[in-house]
């Protein structure tokens, strides 16, 4: 009788397993990263297909190591919120040890994968980006300061690096443009999230910016962050890097954020920081897509 229980649970039991390992990844956080790598490869160049998926593979490889790792570490902040209590680690279903064993293997691997196959300044980059967002974000600058998404949020912007060592084997002054441009992008697109999110930051003692400064500065701050990152995108086309392809998007997408900002800032309405949420993931996604068209004209 048991054998017939353990092989009816059995089958059921893997890809349950396998889930919850897949989840640690977090795969979709990673869509947008991954988009961006795969427009600046363009920008930077005429990447082959088997470039681009490698420089893909490792940079997945390397953002779901770090990924892995965060669960373990914010195991007891995630318990606390309902939008995250029921993450493998924080439920008890992977231990804290087999999320870091796993986050730092796939780091290993993303580092040798690029290294080979790639080039070694890529692979240096992807495991900056890795140990910026484990070490310095999550392990120190997430609990201590409100100006953790701010300081962190390089971590994030590592991806535009190393596409464009992967296909150059260097890096440019577009290259550092693109990277302030997700830099500056992560403040206001996080402080939107985050208002949505506040009650759950405070009861897990988190000093997220609306928890510790309040909701009305927050908005000034996605204001400010926002007109800075409309500056910013315009780098590209000043420095003779991109041209009116890019530009005439670069500004009515930019126009659009800051109406958001606007909105959002006059109205205090939880709608207007949802829809800022979700213009800002789309307007990330539209900028570097009217990069890489305009790089291929």
């Amino acid at each position: 009788m048991s054998g017939a229980q353990t092989a009816t649970i059995a089958p059921t039991a893997a890809p349950s397993v396998l889930r919850d390992y897949l989840t640690l990844t977090k795969l979709k956080v990673q869509s947008l990263l991954l988009f961006t790598t795969v427009t600046t490869m363009y920008v930077a160049g005429d990447p082959s297909l088997g470039l681009i998926l490698l420089t893909c593979l490792g940079g997945a490889l390397s953002a779901g190591g770090a990924g892995a790792i965060n669960h373990a570490v914010d195991r007891d902040i995630d318990r606390t919120m309902a939008r995250t209590a029921n993450r493998p680690v924080a439920a008890g279903r992977i231990s804290p040890g087999a999320a870091i064993a796993f986050g730092a293997s796939l780091e290993c691997a993303s580092f040798l994968l690029l290294a080979t196959t790639v080039n070694p300044l890529a692979a240096t980059l992807s495991l900056w980006g890795f140990l910026g967002y484990v070490f310095v974000y999550t392990l120190w600058l997430k609990r201590t300061t409100p100006q953790n998404i701010v300081i962190g949020g390089a971590a994030g912007a590592m991806p535009p690096l190393v596409a464009w060592a992967a296909v150059t084997g260097g890096l440019s002054g577009m290259a550092f443009f693109l990277f302030a441009i997700v830099f500056f992008w992560t403040p206001p697109h996080f402080w939107a999230l985050s208002l949505l999110m506040k009650d759950e930051y405070a009861k897990a003692g988190i000093p997220m910016l609306p928890v510790v400064r309040g909701e009305d500065e927050t908005r000034r701050q996605i204001l400010l962050y926002t007109v800075l990152l409309y500056a910013v995108t315009q780098l590209p086309f000043c420095a003779g890097g991109l041209g009116i392809a890019y530009l005439v998007p670069s500004m009515l997408l930019g126009a659009g954020f800051i109406y958001c900002s606007v909105k959002l800032l006059r109205t205090a309405d939880r709608r207007w920081a949802l829809r800022t949420y979700l213009f800002s993931l789309a307007y990330l996604a539209l900028l570097f897509l009217a990069m890489a068209i305009d790089s291929q004209l």
